[in-house]
């Protein structure tokens, strides 16, 4: 009798392996595995061979990294999304890529359901089957982690050791990790201690600030019509282009953040992230549109960004509303044409320069100097017009002042 297929986001590591071994014995599926390129490098090659090896029926590695970068990063960076004012969401992001993906393969393969490695208590679950709901309103998805009957690391390895699994004998860092071009996250492990500091020798993208080098570097990131297209005078793609931006930026120790953030699903957690291209490009942006956009066009726009960037954290890509945002911002940037001139030293990135062909600051306009299309004289009105609310509320307090009773 043939077995029903599943598709599972399969990363290699111990845990997807036992899911992968666990659909088949206790669940009776053929699983399909599907590991992203997302910039992790060798280990996605690897990951398809040990699928294969450990049981799969069919194994995909799709490299995505252009299509990551363009129709995921970009687009959120033109809303200069920060998720609670720090974290440039490169865990969130990836996730619809990755469920968009899984299921075009199980209409691929035939298969009814998919599957992923989150846990009951993360994001990450809401995030892809949020996904896969709004792409295949009829597809099954199935979350080990929430159903299986294993109790800890223990129950896990002994099922490991009983279907041939292979378990690391090497101490494991004692922290997880997830890693594409925009971004590394640490959680758990030590790191769920608030007020421990991360290890030094974690970091992987970065160096440390206090040993970056001692001369800064300056660096030129050039955007056309709302996205970044070259660094220092090089034309690139926009997977090249940010690998390039996490390059100059780990170089000189820029990117780190350690957040206390909150969850979806209701709880704190706490995530250390490295994000330097990005971090870059956010400055530089920011740089580029403080010439370019209206006052009022730039402050609705940030006003609307916390909103998209919650809407990226938990799970609405696909949802209509950050569709409709998305035009928003799109029809936004396309105004953000113009040179940031970046100053990147010992973990920060400092505005050097800035330049734009069709630039709204008006130097003649600002200057202290008298002339221009400016008359001093009516700021007097301006401000007499602004206040008057004020002004009337005052009257109206202190005549209400002179009217309380003396106190006795």
């Amino acid at each position: 009798m043939t077995k029903e297929k599943i598709v599972l986001a399969y990363s290699g590591g111990l845990d997807t392996s036992i899911i992968l071994k666990w659909l088949q014995t206790e669940k009776n599926y053929d699983v399909v595995c599907f590991t992203a390129d997302l910039g992790q490098g060798d280990e996605v090659e690897e990951a398809r061979v040990k699928a294969l090896n450990t049981g799969a029926v069919a194994a995909y590695a799709l490299d995505l990294r252009e299509e990551f970068v363009r129709d995921y990063v970009f687009p959120m960076f033109r809303s200069s999304a920060l998720y609670e004012g720090y974290y440039l969401l490169g865990t969130s992001i990836a996730r619809p890529l990755i469920a968009k993906k899984m299921v075009e393969i199980a209409g691929k393969e035939g298969a009814v359901a998919v599957s992923h490695g989150a846990t009951g208590k993360g994001n990450d679950q809401v995030r892809f089957e949020m996904t896969a709901y709004a792409l295949k309103p009829d597809i099954v998805t199935v979350a080990p982690w929430r159903d299986w009957t294993f109790q800890g690391r223990a129950d896990l390895e002994a099922f490991a050791h009983e279907h041939g699994i292979p378990v690391p004998t090497t101490k494991k860092d004692p922290w997880s990790t997830d890693a594409n071009l925009l971004h590394i996250s640490y959680e758990g492990g030590i790191l769920e201690d608030p007020w421990a500091e991360p290890p030094a020798h974690m970091f992987k993208l970065t160096v440390d600030p206090t040993e970056a080098p001692s001369e800064p570097e300056y660096v030129e990131v050039e955007f056309l019509n709302g996205d970044p297209v070259a660094i220092n005078g090089e034309q690139l793609s926009p997977a090249a282009l940010l690998a390039k931006a996490n390059e100059l930026g780990g170089k000189h120790g820029v990117g780190r953040l350690d957040l206390v953030e909150n969850r979806f699903v209701g709880m704190k957690s706490r995530g250390v992230y490295e994000t330097p291209g990005g971090t870059v490009l956010y400055h530089a942006r920011r740089a580029v549109e403080s010439l370019t956009l209206d006052r009022e066009v730039l402050h609705q726009r940030d006003a609307l960004s916390p909103k998209y960037a919650e809407l990226v954290y938990n799970g609405f890509w696909f949802a209509p509303e950050r569709e409709a945002l998305q035009v928003y911002f799109d029809h936004v940037a396309q105004s953000v044409t113009g040179t940031a001139r970046l100053k990147l030293y010992r973990g920060n990135v400092i505005v050097a320069g800035r330049k734009a062909p069709q630039s709204l600051y008006d130097k003649d306009l600002v200057s202290f100097e008298a002339g221009g299309d400016y008359n001093q004289h009516d700021a007097g009105a301006f401000i007499k017009l602004n206040a008057l609310r004020m002004r009337v509320q005052a009257r109206v307090k202190a005549k209400a002042d002179a009217k309380e009773p003396a106190q006795v």
